[in-house]
């Protein structure tokens, strides 16, 4: 049976935290058939007590697996993440928020897609947190757009499914402080011609606890980016001039 690694960054959940938990833990027990799936929840460096419910709801839950680490942001735990659920060996990666504007019970069309496409990327077609936050977002898709050729529905969707191989293909690319690493693997997949797919997701409010970025902070991150994203086209460019494998 498939090893499955579900990854969320978590900061300052408190509040969230036990629902999430509650959310997704009936995921991971009916996806493990052999012991080796695991609900990896990484804690950025919570001011609050995230990580400390975390360890209480993990003596009852053999499948959860709290990890901690300094804070460095949502970009950097989601490397953090990720590159753990490699070293482990997990055959498929699926990452969320702990926000819990997803839903659990949209999972399985994911799963199911897992053999024909090496990712499978959620498309939220209706956001319910604000219209900044979509204009926010609709302007990445633009810049990223311009700058790699890419046409992308949706860049940056806490929502994916990836298979280890595909994953450790690129991460590879990044810094660990890098922030916006769900946006470029997206935009990976596309500039190579990978083998995957985006399917509709709902994209609920926060339903709990307070939002540790705002949209200044998002537009500032953005920025930063568009060096990072010159650099990464001049690598592509360099694949697809020299036909090296990537």
């Amino acid at each position: 049976m498939d090893s499955l690694y579900i990854v969320v960054p978590a900061y300052n959940e408190s509040e969230n935290i036990e629902a999430l938990v509650n959310d997704w833990y009936p995921i991971i027990e009916s996806h493990d058939g052999v012991g080796e799936s695991r609900l990896v929840i990484v804690n950025d460096g919570s001011r609050d007590d995230t990580y400390e419910k975390l360890l209480e709801l993990a003596k009852t839950r053999p499948l959860l697996t709290p990890l901690t680490k300094p804070n460095g942001g949502h970009g950097p735990t989601l490397i953090y993440g990720y590159k753990y659920a490699i070293d482990k060996g997990a055959d498929y990666i699926f990452q969320t928020d702990s926000d819990r504007q997803t839903l659990p019970s949209e999972f399985e069309s994911f799963w199911k897609r897992r053999k024909k496409y090496d990712a499978v990327i959620g498309k939220r077609i209706k956001r319910e947190d604000g219209r900044n936050r979509a204009f926010v977002e609709k302007t990445l898709c633009f810049i990223l757009r311009m700058i790699f050729r890419v046409a992308l529905p949706d860049a940056n969707a806490p929502y994916r499914l990836m298979k280890r191989e595909l994953l450790n293909k690129y991460i590879v690319r990044f810094e660990d402080d890098y922030n916006l690493p769900n946006v470029m693997l997206t935009t990976f997949f596309a500039a190579y011609h990978e083998n995957f797919v985006f399917l509709p997701i709902t994209f609920r409010p926060r339903q709990g606890g307070k939002n540790s970025i705002n949209v200044k902070k998002i537009v500032a991150i953005g920025m930063k980016a568009v060096g990072d994203f010159w650099r990464f086209k001049a690598e592509i460019d360099r694949d697809r001039m020299t036909k090296l494998p990537v």
